[in-house]
């Protein structure tokens, strides 16, 4: 063998081999995969994922579907060779992570963020469903989020309302912040709430913001939330989050307080946030939620209709799910009505 060939046999055996450490080394890049569905109207350890008291409700059959995605999580890292897997699955798909994960928030701000959107959405879901109904809701300010280890852990907790912040009448939410402003880092305030009934007085001690140390901040998330007639309590795991559930929220809600079975005894899924007079949003990952509900076996899958362009491109057959346009709760509700009659309706389609 001559120098030369020997020369290029070793430079190409360097070189595969830093091809080779480079294909496992991170990425800043993160991949979406079909998540697990949840049917709301099902049973969870014996209790109802949704439960309503106080008011008359009805048997339903079928099942209504939350679906979900698997993100790589906030502090994970994949490699090259899995960026590239998922690029070429047709089930995945590879976003940069500083879409999904915005740099300026931590692991702690992301999970506190998505648990602060389903509880808010949940409300709205129910809100939806009740407007829908002909109910008239009064607004409320509640406590939305707790931050762990702030004056406000372990005396607030998540939907207590906030009726006064040192006697002063809690009617909208920014006044919350002002006041404890006003009261200044170190001077403790009495906040009085009402939780299950009950009025509760309390004394917080703001304490300085770690990104403004001129702030005073006692550690929770206000938001605004509903007086509902009656209760309605939703039972998810705590691992699912963001506020993509809120068109299913509502429609469980509704189906519970109507009689008959608004799925026909189907299998419904769908996905797609809620605002109170029951408009349908879009969300991310709607392929990927697609799929999952067609694995889960789901007929019929309701998709927000600015959603309708990306949805078409699921790595699923006409064969295997329905997939229905929805702009409000309301055409969801019809859509499913003259689904539950005749399995063949015509319905508003994507695209």
């Amino acid at each position: 063998m001559s120098r030369r060939t020997l020369s290029s046999v070793v430079v190409a055996v360097l070189l595969v081999g830093l091809l080779a450490v480079a294909a496992f080394l991170p990425v800043p890049y993160v991949t979406m995969s079909p998540g697990p569905t949840v049917n709301v109207l099902a049973q969870q350890d014996g209790k109802p994922k949704l439960d309503i008291e106080g008011t008359k409700t009805y048997p339903t059959e079928g099942s209504l579907r939350l679906t979900t995605v698997s993100v790589t999580s906030p502090g994970a890292e994949i490699s090259l060779v899995e960026a590239l897997s998922a690029w070429f699955d047709g089930t995945r798909a590879v976003y940069p992570r500083e879409v999904i994960y915005p740099p300026q928030q931590s692991v702690a701000d992301v999970k506190r963020e998505s648990s602060v959107q389903m509880v808010s959405s949940q409300d709205t879901a129910v809100a939806a469903a009740l407007t829908e109904l002909g109910y008239k809701l009064p607004l409320r300010v509640e406590v939305l989020a707790v931050t762990d280890g702030s004056p406000a852990d372990g005396k607030l907790q998540v939907r207590d309302r906030i009726l006064e912040v040192d006697g002063t009448k809690i009617t909208d939410v920014s006044q919350v912040s002002q006041l404890i402003q006003k009261s200044g880092v170190g001077n403790p305030v009495q906040v009085v709430v009402s939780r299950e009934g009950r009025r509760r007085t309390l004394t917080l001690t703001p304490q300085a913001s770690p990104d403004d140390p001129g702030k005073a901040i006692v550690g929770v998330q206000i938001g605004t939330g509903y007086d509902f007639p009656f209760d309605v309590d939703v039972r998810i795991d705590e691992q699912i989050g963001g506020p993509s559930a809120g068109l299913i929220f509502s429609l469980a809600v509704y189906d519970e307080l109507t009689k008959g079975a608004l799925t026909g005894g189907a299998s419904i899924a769908g996905t797609g946030t809620i605002s109170p007079d029951g408009a349908v949003g879009p969300i991310g990952g709607i392929q990927q939620k697609i799929v999952a509900a067609a694995d889960a076996g789901a007929k019929v899958f309701l998709v927000p209709a600015d959603n309708c362009d990306s949805a078409v491109g699921a790595a699923v057959s006409e064969d295997e799910i329905r997939l229905v346009k929805v702009q409000t709760l309301h055409q969801a509700v019809e859509a499913l009505t003259a689904y539950a009659k005749n399995p063949n309706a015509d319905l508003p389609r994507c695209p």
